[in-house]
């Protein structure tokens, strides 16, 4: 990377990075290029003025807000304003296949994620020397790219996905991108907007970055731009060549969840203390798996009930640390806790470890049959499409991934936390357990009979920079 670093220009960064693409529905196309590299690389320069940046999402998100405080102030409901994103990604696979040879400096996206299943712990076997993880066809086969494509509306999406499809010929003879397959997911209904599938809000402890996020919430963690974007404060000890500047290297998880399965395990389980009725206990089990409650209330600041107020209050509900000495209000092994360990760590040592997380979920609500049996029907799959972005996946996702949540050990306290429950894996024979969760009976131990979340597939992707894609990735001759 080049000694002198052009000053930040949010109009140079793809916009679900920093922000988000504002959705209510989003597409994941997953694509391999043809053998017509020069005819992909003339598409991707049409497709380049519909990429929307950060610039724009920051105009976007404005106006929703202004259309939230005028209906407030008319007290009326708030309407959904026509919004579309489109944001495009490559591996190293991709990469390669466009000729470009320089090395990005980060060994787990040059491998890709599928030969790093193993190392995340995704369930799989050994066949002939080689990891066969679990994970559908479609994830085993060589994915180039992936173009990400946003919309308040199922009809908004199906016009962008249709305006992509024609900058690239898809339904016309020898197109230069081929599907893989495309994924969608859905914002889910009412009062779950936001929730993910096991009904927890998410999303909440996101970092600021500095330098763009200038008015940080209370209890925010604020982080140098380089954690996140390539070339940036932070990032100087990594190689890279100078086009990767304000890139972003994307993680990519199709996790699938099983929700009857999961709320089967905290009813037969509630913790039995406090005069809680068994209702009650089971719902207290789920928080401090968690390390909240369903409203985003988190468990340190409320470690008996929910509050609401709290969860949805964006100025309290990221605004506390934990006592790094005692699990009494939130279990070391909390899912929140394992992986944003706050006070229990230095703020110097968990900077460096900071993510940006997208994603939305995916498939349809748990059905009655299903909450009935308490088993997932698997014509009915659902979950979450996890997108989280870094400048380094060693120190980011995959460390996350690998030495916190499936990590029995850490938090490094005098006892043994155990497993991340939400996202902790091992793909050996032995038994999840997790310790404290059982406030009167800190030591005790839970089994972890089922890994609730299931990964499917994978990848990981570079997302560069505006001027990259137009001066290193596109042709327009």
């Amino acid at each position: 990377m080049s000694s002198t670093v052009p000053a930040f220009d949010p109009a140079n960064v793809q916009g679900d990075i920093l922000l988000g693409l504002p959705k209510k529905t989003e597409q994941y196309l997953f694509f391999q290029i043809s053998d017509d590299v020069a005819g992909f690389k003339k598409c991707l320069a049409d497709l380049i003025p519909l990429i929307t940046t950060t610039t724009q999402v920051t105009q976007d998100r404005a106006k929703i807000a202004s259309m939230k405080t005028a209906a407030r102030e008319q007290n009326k409901a708030p309407q959904l304003l026509p919004m579309t994103g489109v944001n495009i990604a490559f591996s190293q696979a991709g990469l390669t296949k466009l000729g470009i040879t320089d090395d990005l400096g980060d060994p787990a996206f040059k491998n890709g994620q599928l030969k790093d299943a193993k190392n995340l712990g995704d369930p799989g076997k050994d066949v002939n020397g080689t990891f066969d993880p679990d994970w559908l066809p479609e994830f085993k086969k060589s994915i180039h790219g992936v173009i990400i494509m946003s919309g308040n509306s199922d009809s908004t999406l199906a016009d962008t996905r249709q305006k992509v499809d024609s900058v690239f010929n898809a339904k016309g003879p020898n197109p230069p991108l081929l599907e893989v397959t495309t994924i969608t997911g859905n914002v889910r209904p009412n009062e779950q907007s936001g929730h993910e599938h096991f009904g927890f809000l998410d999303g909440i402890s996101q970092p600021a970055v500095k330098g763009f996020n200038t008015n940080p919430n209370p209890g925010q963690q604020s982080v140098r731009q380089g954690f996140i974007l390539c070339g940036r404060e932070g990032d100087e000890d990594t190689p890279r060549p100078a086009w990767a500047i304000d890139g972003s290297i994307m993680a990519f998880r199709y996790l699938f969840q099983l929700v009857p399965e999961f709320d089967t395990f905290l009813k037969q389980n509630p913790i039995k203390a406090f005069g809680l009725t068994p209702e009650q206990g089971s719902e207290l089990l789920g928080a401090r798996l968690v390390g909240r409650w369903k409203s985003g209330a988190p468990v340190d600041l409320t470690p008996l009930q929910d509050d609401p107020a709290l969860g949805k209050d964006s100025q309290r509900n990221d605004n506390f640390k934990y006592d790094p000495n005692s699990e009494d209000r939130c279990p070391f092994a909390a899912h929140s806790r394992k992986t944003n360990p706050r006070s229990d760590l230095s703020d110097t040592a968990t900077e460096a470890h900071r993510i940006i997380r997208r994603g939305i979920q995916f498939g349809p609500e748990v059905t009655q049959q299903e909450a009935d049996t308490g088993v997932s029907d698997p014509a009915k799959g659902r979950g979450l499409l996890f997108v989280c972005y870094q400048s380094l996946l060693s120190r980011g996702f995959q460390f996350i991934q690998r030495f916190w949540a499936n990590n029995p050990s850490f938090p490094p306290k005098n006892v043994t936390p155990g497993f991340d429950a939400i996202i902790g894996q091992t793909n050996d024979s032995s038994t999840r357990t997790i310790n404290g969760m059982d406030p009167k009976n800190p030591s005790g131990s839970l089994s972890l009979p089922v890994e609730w979340v299931v990964p499917k597939g994978g990848e990981y992707f570079f997302v560069p920079s505006i001027p990259a894609l137009r001066t290193k990735f596109a042709s327009s001759s």
